[in-house]
């Protein structure tokens, strides 16, 4: 690689990781202004399927392999439903509640489920010390930011603290789907995957929409259309397609730096366009998550080998399909 070609490549892996950081930490914004005018599962639906169908038609004509077996029909299904149907539109719920600062502060402690469900539930290994100090200051962050609406009393601190139950429930459910899409084989590649789940995840919201009379709630303004623009051109689109390029000629580990960055990131645009309040709390709240993040998300595993050696275990990555 001569130099030219070799910063003509930095200035790509700088772009690529920018674009992550901003476009995903805004996805937060947009799913707060887009649930001010339109259903979450409409929302769901719309996303998802243009997402999905549009992706599995690239795939397609690029030569990529998009013919699904059964089981893996049923394991996309499941995926899809825990990352999208599940987790994501419990997020845009929540957001009827809660700014999307907070929103992406608690949502940074997926990782630290991650952890806790590989350990503990999975049995892959037991929680090493640098990881147990994580989930102890990951539940003592969400503690710090919930304190205002805990102390507060008032109707609308106990409708935020609703709104962080789901999210917390949202965030254990897109930590089994992670999981799960970690360990299930399948037998097409990671684009194709992807496009199956937003479309599977698409069809099972628009079922849903329809089922609980959504559709006729939804108002088209013009702020709800740009918010789901966002989600399906820059959250859907652009932002994974960097993340894909990123996991392919970058180290593993300074790609996962986006899960410190967009909270960053969403608290700051939740405060310059949504004039989100920034106070005490939600500055210590955010260095403790995103140091307990760090913690859990650099830790290994410690498993006993069948010949009773001591061995690590890396855990997964998060799934992203939702982004």
């Amino acid at each position: 690689m001569t130099a030219a070609e070799h910063e003509q490549h930095r200035l790509r892996v700088l772009i690529s990781f920018a674009l992550v950081y901003v476009l995903w930490g805004g996805t937060y914004l947009a799913m707060r202004v887009a649930v001010r005018e339109i259903p979450p599962y409409v929302i769901g639906s719309v996303r998802y399927i243009i997402s999905g169908l549009v992706m599995l038609a690239w795939c397609a004509l690029a030569g990529k392999k998009v013919r699904i077996t059964r089981q893996d029909f049923v394991r996309l299904l499941t995926i899809g439903v825990l990352l999208l149907s599940l987790a994501n539109i419990g997020v845009m719920w929540a957001e009827v509640y809660v700014p999307s600062g907070l929103t992406a502060l608690i949502v940074a402690f997926v990782p630290i489920w991650v952890a806790v469900l590989e350990a503990w539930v999975f049995r892959v290994g037991g929680m090493p010390a640098r990881g147990a100090i994580g989930l102890g200051l990951g539940v003592a962050g969400i503690g710090v930011l919930l304190w205002p609406k805990i102390a507060s009393g008032t109707h609308l601190g106990r409708l935020e603290l609703f709104g962080a139950g789901i999210l917390c429930l949202a965030s254990l459910s897109w930590a089994l789907g992670s999981i799960l899409s970690h360990r299930w084989t399948l037998n097409v590649g990671v684009l194709s995957s992807v496009a199956w789940q937003m479309t599977l995840g698409g069809a099972v919201s628009t079922v849903v929409a329809l089922v609980s009379g959504q559709f006729p709630k939804a108002h088209w303004t013009a702020p709800g259309l740009w918010a789901v623009a966002f989600l399906v051109v820059c959250g859907s689109w652009i932002g994974f397609t960097c993340y894909i390029w990123l996991l392919e000629h970058v180290p593993p580990p300074k790609v996962a730096t986006y899960a410190y960055a967009n909270p960053i990131v969403a608290v700051l645009l939740g405060w310059l366009l949504l004039n989100e309040r920034i106070d005490v709390f939600m500055i210590v709240g955010t260095v403790v998550i995103v140091a307990a993040v760090a913690l859990v998300s650099t830790a290994k595993l410690k498993r006993v080998s069948a010949t009773g050696a001591t061995e690590s275990a890396e855990l997964p990555a998060v799934n992203v399909a939702a982004d």
